[in-house]
Protein backbone atom coordinates (compact mmCIF):
# COMPACT_ATOMS: atom_id res chain seq x y z
CA UNK A 1 0.00 0.00 0.00
CA UNK A 2 0.89 3.82 0.10
CA UNK A 3 1.22 6.13 2.80
CA UNK A 4 2.17 9.96 3.40
CA UNK A 5 5.82 9.76 5.16
CA UNK A 6 6.73 13.19 6.95
CA UNK A 7 10.49 13.95 7.00
CA UNK A 8 10.67 17.32 8.69
CA UNK A 9 8.28 20.32 9.26
CA UNK A 10 9.53 21.99 6.13
CA UNK A 11 6.50 22.22 3.41
CA UNK A 12 7.33 20.08 0.25
CA UNK A 13 8.63 17.00 2.95
CA UNK A 14 5.69 15.27 2.85
CA UNK A 15 6.07 11.63 0.24
CA UNK A 16 3.61 9.26 -1.06
CA UNK A 17 5.73 5.95 -0.21
CA UNK A 18 5.27 1.98 -0.60
CA UNK A 19 5.40 0.38 2.59
CA UNK A 20 4.19 -3.32 3.48
CA UNK A 21 0.39 -4.13 3.64
CA UNK A 22 -0.96 -4.25 7.14
CA UNK A 23 -2.50 -7.54 8.62
CA UNK A 24 -5.13 -7.69 11.12
CA UNK A 25 -4.71 -9.22 14.45
CA UNK A 26 -7.30 -11.36 16.12
CA UNK A 27 -10.00 -8.73 17.28
CA UNK A 28 -9.00 -6.36 14.34
CA UNK A 29 -10.54 -5.49 11.15
CA UNK A 30 -8.30 -4.73 7.74
CA UNK A 31 -9.70 -0.81 6.40
CA UNK A 32 -9.82 0.24 2.88
CA UNK A 33 -9.50 4.20 3.65
CA UNK A 34 -11.13 6.65 2.04
CA UNK A 35 -10.39 9.79 4.05
CA UNK A 36 -8.65 11.23 7.25
CA UNK A 37 -8.95 14.25 8.77
CA UNK A 38 -6.40 16.77 9.68
CA UNK A 39 -5.62 17.63 13.90
CA UNK A 40 -3.46 19.40 15.40
CA UNK A 41 -2.01 17.17 16.97
CA UNK A 42 -0.52 16.34 13.03
CA UNK A 43 1.30 19.67 13.07
CA UNK A 44 2.88 18.95 16.54
CA UNK A 45 3.89 15.11 15.98
CA UNK A 46 5.56 17.09 12.76
CA UNK A 47 7.37 19.79 14.12
CA UNK A 48 8.71 17.07 16.94
CA UNK A 49 6.54 17.70 19.60
CA UNK A 50 3.75 15.13 19.75
CA UNK A 51 5.45 11.57 19.48
CA UNK A 52 3.17 8.78 18.85
CA UNK A 53 2.31 6.45 21.90
CA UNK A 54 4.63 3.73 22.16
CA UNK A 55 3.20 0.54 19.80
CA UNK A 56 1.31 3.30 17.43
CA UNK A 57 1.88 3.85 13.84
CA UNK A 58 4.70 6.66 13.22
CA UNK A 59 2.11 7.74 10.40
CA UNK A 60 0.10 10.94 10.78
CA UNK A 61 -3.79 10.45 10.68
CA UNK A 62 -6.45 9.90 14.32
CA UNK A 63 -8.98 9.78 12.14
CA UNK A 64 -10.50 7.71 9.34
CA UNK A 65 -13.09 6.25 7.34
CA UNK A 66 -13.34 3.97 4.86
CA UNK A 67 -14.79 0.01 4.61
CA UNK A 68 -13.88 -3.01 5.46
CA UNK A 69 -11.85 -4.92 3.32
CA UNK A 70 -10.64 -8.15 5.90
CA UNK A 71 -11.05 -9.54 9.06
CA UNK A 72 -9.28 -10.80 12.00
CA UNK A 73 -10.14 -14.47 13.45
CA UNK A 74 -12.35 -13.41 16.02
CA UNK A 75 -14.17 -10.58 15.27
CA UNK A 76 -17.59 -10.54 15.22
CA UNK A 77 -19.83 -7.97 14.71
CA UNK A 78 -18.61 -6.30 11.15
CA UNK A 79 -18.50 -7.68 7.91
CA UNK A 80 -16.59 -7.14 5.06
CA UNK A 81 -17.97 -4.49 3.24
CA UNK A 82 -19.12 -2.43 5.70
CA UNK A 83 -18.07 1.47 5.90
CA UNK A 84 -16.96 2.74 8.88
CA UNK A 85 -15.13 5.12 10.41
CA UNK A 86 -12.63 5.05 13.89
CA UNK A 87 -10.50 7.06 16.15
CA UNK A 88 -7.11 5.60 15.59
CA UNK A 89 -3.47 6.34 17.64
CA UNK A 90 -1.82 7.25 14.41
CA UNK A 91 -1.69 5.62 10.38
CA UNK A 92 -4.66 7.76 8.94
CA UNK A 93 -2.80 8.72 6.65
CA UNK A 94 -2.39 5.29 4.29
CA UNK A 95 -4.70 3.94 2.02
CA UNK A 96 -4.95 1.20 4.63
CA UNK A 97 -5.15 0.34 8.43
CA UNK A 98 -5.95 -2.09 10.80
CA UNK A 99 -8.18 -1.22 13.71
CA UNK A 100 -9.84 -2.77 16.51
CA UNK A 101 -13.43 -3.52 15.82
CA UNK A 102 -14.59 -2.15 19.51
CA UNK A 103 -13.25 0.84 17.66
CA UNK A 104 -15.33 1.18 14.93
CA UNK A 105 -18.74 3.17 14.00
CA UNK A 106 -20.73 1.63 11.45
CA UNK A 107 -21.61 4.82 9.12
CA UNK A 108 -25.60 5.70 8.61
CA UNK A 109 -26.70 5.58 5.00
CA UNK A 110 -26.11 8.98 4.45
CA UNK A 111 -22.92 9.69 6.03
CA UNK A 112 -20.58 10.33 3.49
CA UNK A 113 -16.41 9.10 4.01
CA UNK A 114 -15.57 12.40 4.12
CA UNK A 115 -18.30 13.76 6.45
CA UNK A 116 -17.63 10.65 8.31
CA UNK A 117 -13.91 11.07 8.72
CA UNK A 118 -14.31 14.48 10.88
CA UNK A 119 -16.31 12.91 13.47
CA UNK A 120 -14.14 10.54 15.64
CA UNK A 121 -11.64 12.92 17.25
CA UNK A 122 -13.44 15.99 17.79
CA UNK A 123 -16.84 14.71 18.74
CA UNK A 124 -15.23 12.03 20.85
CA UNK A 125 -12.32 14.83 22.54
CA UNK A 126 -15.67 16.76 22.72
CA UNK A 127 -17.67 14.19 24.63
CA UNK A 128 -15.40 12.94 26.68
CA UNK A 129 -14.36 16.29 27.80
CA UNK A 130 -18.44 17.47 28.79
CA UNK A 131 -19.80 14.45 29.54
CA UNK A 132 -16.97 12.46 31.37
CA UNK A 133 -15.28 14.68 32.75
CA UNK A 134 -17.16 17.82 33.45
CA UNK A 135 -20.39 15.80 33.66
CA UNK A 136 -22.61 18.20 31.25
CA UNK A 137 -26.22 18.42 32.19
CA UNK A 138 -29.15 20.27 30.87
CA UNK A 139 -29.32 24.21 31.57
CA UNK A 140 -25.49 24.74 32.10
CA UNK A 141 -23.65 27.09 30.48
CA UNK A 142 -20.44 25.87 28.98
CA UNK A 143 -17.67 28.52 27.41
CA UNK A 144 -15.85 26.81 24.80
CA UNK A 145 -12.45 28.29 23.64
CA UNK A 146 -11.30 27.95 19.60
CA UNK A 147 -14.98 28.05 18.62
CA UNK A 148 -14.48 27.36 14.91
CA UNK A 149 -12.25 24.40 15.34
CA UNK A 150 -12.66 20.77 15.21
CA UNK A 151 -13.63 20.15 18.87
CA UNK A 152 -14.81 23.35 18.82
CA UNK A 153 -17.56 22.92 16.97
CA UNK A 154 -18.18 19.59 18.17
CA UNK A 155 -18.54 20.91 21.59
CA UNK A 156 -20.93 23.47 20.20
CA UNK A 157 -23.42 20.89 18.68
CA UNK A 158 -23.25 18.63 21.78
CA UNK A 159 -24.19 21.51 24.29
CA UNK A 160 -27.46 21.91 22.31
CA UNK A 161 -28.03 18.10 22.10
CA UNK A 162 -27.47 18.20 26.07
CA UNK A 163 -30.17 21.17 26.47
CA UNK A 164 -27.10 23.70 27.43
CA UNK A 165 -26.23 27.11 26.34
CA UNK A 166 -22.66 27.08 24.59
CA UNK A 167 -20.46 30.38 24.59
CA UNK A 168 -17.72 30.98 22.15
CA UNK A 169 -14.20 32.86 21.43
CA UNK A 170 -13.59 33.20 18.44
CA UNK A 171 -12.18 34.93 15.64
CA UNK A 172 -14.84 37.55 13.79
CA UNK A 173 -14.99 35.96 10.69
CA UNK A 174 -16.39 32.68 12.24
CA UNK A 175 -19.29 33.98 14.18
CA UNK A 176 -21.91 34.05 11.70
CA UNK A 177 -21.03 29.83 11.25
CA UNK A 178 -20.78 29.31 14.88
CA UNK A 179 -24.20 30.94 16.09
CA UNK A 180 -25.57 29.10 12.89
CA UNK A 181 -24.13 25.49 14.67
CA UNK A 182 -25.38 26.79 17.96
CA UNK A 183 -23.59 29.24 19.82
CA UNK A 184 -25.66 31.30 21.69
CA UNK A 185 -22.89 33.92 22.28
CA UNK A 186 -19.90 34.67 20.07
CA UNK A 187 -16.67 36.57 21.69
CA UNK A 188 -13.76 38.06 19.75
CA UNK A 189 -11.05 37.09 21.65
CA UNK A 190 -8.84 39.39 20.11
CA UNK A 191 -10.79 42.72 20.66
CA UNK A 192 -12.92 41.11 24.04
CA UNK A 193 -11.98 40.47 27.41
CA UNK A 194 -13.79 37.26 27.16
CA UNK A 195 -14.56 36.81 31.15
CA UNK A 196 -16.32 40.02 31.47
CA UNK A 197 -18.49 38.83 28.77
CA UNK A 198 -19.20 36.04 30.06
CA UNK A 199 -20.26 37.08 33.63
CA UNK A 200 -22.09 39.89 32.17
CA UNK A 201 -24.51 37.22 29.93
CA UNK A 202 -25.17 35.18 33.26
CA UNK A 203 -25.45 37.71 35.18
CA UNK A 204 -22.28 37.31 37.48
CA UNK A 205 -22.78 33.76 37.49
CA UNK A 206 -20.13 32.71 35.22
CA UNK A 207 -19.43 29.18 32.72
CA UNK A 208 -20.30 26.14 34.93
CA UNK A 209 -18.05 24.18 32.40
CA UNK A 210 -15.02 26.02 30.32
CA UNK A 211 -13.21 23.92 27.50
CA UNK A 212 -10.04 25.73 26.92
CA UNK A 213 -7.27 25.07 24.34
CA UNK A 214 -5.12 27.77 24.82
CA UNK A 215 -3.34 26.88 28.44
CA UNK A 216 -1.48 29.15 30.72
CA UNK A 217 -2.33 32.50 29.24
CA UNK A 218 -5.65 31.87 29.67
CA UNK A 219 -5.47 30.71 33.16
CA UNK A 220 -6.44 33.74 35.07
CA UNK A 221 -9.39 34.68 33.23
CA UNK A 222 -10.75 31.13 33.06
CA UNK A 223 -10.92 31.19 36.97
CA UNK A 224 -12.43 34.34 36.81
CA UNK A 225 -15.45 33.57 34.25
CA UNK A 226 -16.30 30.02 35.74
CA UNK A 227 -18.90 29.25 37.80
CA UNK A 228 -19.07 28.09 41.69
CA UNK A 229 -18.80 24.41 41.67
CA UNK A 230 -17.31 24.96 37.55
CA UNK A 231 -15.04 22.49 35.95
CA UNK A 232 -12.01 23.97 33.54
CA UNK A 233 -11.21 21.64 30.95
CA UNK A 234 -7.72 21.83 29.47
CA UNK A 235 -7.72 20.11 26.38
CA UNK A 236 -4.20 21.78 24.75
CA UNK A 237 -1.71 24.42 25.37
CA UNK A 238 -1.88 26.40 22.14
CA UNK A 239 -0.73 29.54 24.01
CA UNK A 240 2.09 27.55 26.31
CA UNK A 241 1.96 26.53 29.50
CA UNK A 242 3.44 29.02 31.50
CA UNK A 243 1.45 30.83 34.23
CA UNK A 244 3.98 33.58 35.85
CA UNK A 245 1.51 34.78 38.32
CA UNK A 246 -0.97 32.86 39.82
CA UNK A 247 -3.32 33.76 42.79
CA UNK A 248 -5.32 29.99 43.98
CA UNK A 249 -7.83 31.93 45.91
CA UNK A 250 -10.90 31.69 43.21
CA UNK A 251 -9.76 27.94 42.76
CA UNK A 252 -10.86 27.34 46.74
CA UNK A 253 -13.53 30.16 47.19
CA UNK A 254 -15.23 28.57 44.41
CA UNK A 255 -14.49 25.20 44.68
CA UNK A 256 -13.31 24.91 40.87
CA UNK A 257 -12.06 21.69 39.11
CA UNK A 258 -9.45 21.95 36.87
CA UNK A 259 -8.25 18.60 34.88
CA UNK A 260 -6.19 18.14 31.88
CA UNK A 261 -6.47 15.39 29.69
CA UNK A 262 -5.71 13.77 26.37
CA UNK A 263 -7.46 11.46 24.13
CA UNK A 264 -4.54 9.35 22.29
CA UNK A 265 -2.46 8.62 24.94
CA UNK A 266 -5.26 7.05 26.87
CA UNK A 267 -5.25 2.88 27.34
CA UNK A 268 -7.26 0.69 24.46
CA UNK A 269 -9.45 -0.08 27.21
CA UNK A 270 -10.24 3.71 27.96
CA UNK A 271 -10.76 4.53 24.17
CA UNK A 272 -13.27 1.51 23.44
CA UNK A 273 -15.05 2.40 27.30
CA UNK A 274 -15.53 5.71 25.38
CA UNK A 275 -16.26 4.81 21.83
CA UNK A 276 -18.66 2.47 23.29
CA UNK A 277 -20.82 5.17 25.19
CA UNK A 278 -20.09 7.67 22.13
CA UNK A 279 -21.69 4.85 20.16
CA UNK A 280 -24.69 4.41 22.23
CA UNK A 281 -25.88 8.16 23.71
CA UNK A 282 -24.57 10.21 20.74
CA UNK A 283 -23.58 8.33 17.22
CA UNK A 284 -27.86 8.01 16.69
CA UNK A 285 -28.36 12.00 16.52
CA UNK A 286 -25.99 11.56 13.07
CA UNK A 287 -28.10 9.17 11.69
CA UNK A 288 -31.25 11.51 12.16
CA UNK A 289 -28.79 14.62 11.46
CA UNK A 290 -29.21 16.02 14.49
CA UNK A 291 -25.45 16.49 14.70
CA UNK A 292 -23.45 17.15 11.55
CA UNK A 293 -19.83 16.83 11.18
CA UNK A 294 -18.61 20.15 10.39
CA UNK A 295 -16.03 20.03 7.29
CA UNK A 296 -14.38 23.20 6.16
CA UNK A 297 -12.23 21.97 2.66
CA UNK A 298 -11.17 18.59 1.41
CA UNK A 299 -8.02 17.91 -0.70
CA UNK A 300 -6.26 15.38 -2.47
CA UNK A 301 -3.44 14.03 -0.27
CA UNK A 302 -1.19 14.84 -2.59
CA UNK A 303 -2.16 18.35 -1.19
CA UNK A 304 -0.83 17.18 2.24
CA UNK A 305 1.67 20.27 1.77
CA UNK A 306 -1.47 22.66 1.37
CA UNK A 307 -4.00 21.16 3.72
CA UNK A 308 -0.99 21.40 6.59
CA UNK A 309 -0.66 24.77 5.99
CA UNK A 310 -3.67 25.83 5.83
CA UNK A 311 -4.64 24.18 9.27
CA UNK A 312 -1.68 26.10 10.68
CA UNK A 313 -2.89 29.59 9.05
CA UNK A 314 -5.53 28.62 11.34
CA UNK A 315 -8.49 29.76 9.24
CA UNK A 316 -10.65 26.98 9.05
CA UNK A 317 -14.38 26.67 10.79
CA UNK A 318 -14.43 23.11 11.56
CA UNK A 319 -12.46 19.96 10.18
CA UNK A 320 -10.00 19.95 7.11
CA UNK A 321 -10.16 16.04 5.20
CA UNK A 322 -7.46 14.40 2.95
CA UNK A 323 -9.25 12.17 0.36
CA UNK A 324 -7.12 9.59 0.22
CA UNK A 325 -6.03 8.44 -3.75
CA UNK A 326 -4.29 5.52 -5.54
Amino acid sequence: MKAIHHNSPARGQYQILEIADPTPGPTEVLLHVTATSLNRADLMQVAGHYPAPKGASELLGLDVAGTVIGLGSAVTDFEVGDNVCALVQGGGYAQQICVDEMMLLRLPERLSFTKAAAVPETFLTAFQALHWIADLQEGMTVLIHAGGSGVGTAAIQLCRLAGAVPIVTASPMKHARLKDLGAEICIDYRAQKFDEVVLAKTDGKGADIILDFVGGPYLEQNLHAVAMDGTIVCLGLLGGAGVEHLNMVRIVTKRVTISGTTLRSRSDDYRAALTADFRDRIWPSFADRTLQPVVDTIYDWEQVDEAHAYMAANANVGKIVLTIGE
